[in-house]
């Protein structure tokens, strides 16, 4: 329950939350489902960043061994009993990563020999007649698919206002198109007015000057910038799943270890080095209105320059005609960036006795941040050390 300190004063919080993104909305929710007076602070009228332009890809299988894989079982958890009860949608169909290549299903076969079967990945490869029986043959062009059962699809420009409207009906108090300019010791300077806080946690994505800034700048801190499109199919593709390709295996960290990903990586820079170029991995997320969310590609600065590249466009529009075997066309195009280049895939740090900064340093913070929230209130009602990311196991044995 909210103490006595905070309940009758409308300026003061149990917990004070900078940022609606997902990672401040998940602290959002772990505080008040407990009982807490929370407020959410958010420079913007509704949330834009990262987590209304990305995919809406709850992605557990493309999570390496360790605490990301925990993460984001327990998000994924957390985003089922929330769509229940916000009323958004969250599909359960999972994800169907093809193989292109013998090297890609070299790649897969791994995943599944060892590490699906020491981490007990809920997935299945799907090759011949079973690969030939999806969607009447659509995808019989490819060599495999690894078919992952955990991962979750959900619309975020639709689920994050949808999240922000239910806390709202929990209690939470929203204070938007409010820029929070200085925290400590429990005390927040902002354009509208002083607040105080039990706790502050701040979520401030890729803002890295705002707030603490003498704390964020050694950590080396870059901006990632990535190229959206919104599509749909010239014939009728009802696609339930969400879509990956073997370039995956060489970006997402269940994947890119294995030792056979490394003859990915060599046919990559030897058949498409421009992917390699832009960073360009394929993911393809159908939306509620058959349309489908596509991209991506990631170039890395202290800054993320506004001038999209029309090659960048057409090598994603080429791989996801060639992927789903239908032309496209373009409904609407825009730029996606995240926190990225940390020292590891987040940071849970602790500036003073009331105040701490959470940061996502990877672009998955819809697959594990609502897990991470919940750590980290736990955490600091209970007088613990803030969850840290650990180093990932090697695969137990290779077959290459």
């Amino acid at each position: 329950m909210s103490n006595s300190l905070t309940e009758n004063d409308p300026q003061h919080f149990d917990l004070a939350v900078v940022g609606s993104g997902i990672l401040g909305l998940a602290h959002a929710y772990a505080a008040v489902k407990r009982g807490l007076k929370v407020a959410v602070f958010e420079r913007t009228g509704t949330p834009l960043g990262a987590s209304v332009r990305n995919f809406g890809m709850g992605l557990v299988t493309g999570q390496p061994p360790g605490i990301m894989l925990d993460l984001a079982r327990e998000s994924r958890a957390l985003w089922l009993h929330l769509a229940a009860r916000a009323h958004f949608s969250a599909r359960e169909a999972g994800t169907l990563l093809f193989a292109r290549s013998e090297a890609e299903h070299d790649v897969l076969l791994e995943f599944m020999t060892v590490r699906a079967r020491q981490y007990d990945y809920r997935a299945s490869l799907l090759e011949g007649d079973k690969l030939n029986a999806l969607y009447n043959g659509r995808f019989s062009h490819h060599r495999s698919a690894l078919h992952g059962t955990e991962d979750l699809q959900l619309y975020s420009r639709e689920a994050m206002p949808a999240l922000v409207a239910y806390l709202h009906s929990q209690g939470v108090h929203f204070r938007f198109n409010t820029l929070v300019h200085g925290t400590a010791g429990g005390r927040l300077s902002t354009t509208a007015g002083e607040f105080r806080a039990e706790r502050v946690v701040v979520c401030s994505g890729h803002d890295y000057l705002t707030l603490f800034a003498d704390r964020l700048q050694p950590m080396n801190l870059k901006q990632c910038r990535l190229q959206m499109l919104r599509l749909k199919t010239e014939e009728a593709v009802p696609l339930t799943h969400a879509v990956l390709t073997g370039l995956s295996c060489t970006h997402y960290g269940a994947f890119s270890d294995l030792p056979t990903a490394r003859a990915v990586h060599a046919e990559i820079e030897a058949t498409a080095p421009l992917l390699n170029k832009h960073g360009i991995h394929l993911l393809v997320s159908p939306t509620p209105y058959q349309e489908l969310i596509v991209g991506d590609s990631h170039h890395y600065g202290t800054d993320s320059p506004p001038f999209n590249s029309e090659e960048v466009d057409e090598l994603l529009i080429g791989l996801v005609e060639h992927t789903l075997a239908s032309r496209v066309q373009v409904i609407e195009r825009w730029q996606g960036v995240y926190g990225s280049k940390g020292p590891g895939p987040f940071s849970a740090l602790a500036i003073d006795d009331h105040t701490s900064v959470v940061l996502m340093h990877t672009g998955i913070g819809m697959s594990v941040g609502l897990g991470l929230g919940e750590r980290v209130v736990k955490a600091l009602l209970e007088g613990d050390s803030l969850p840290t990311p650990t180093a990932q196991p090697a695969p137990a044995t290779a077959l290459a």
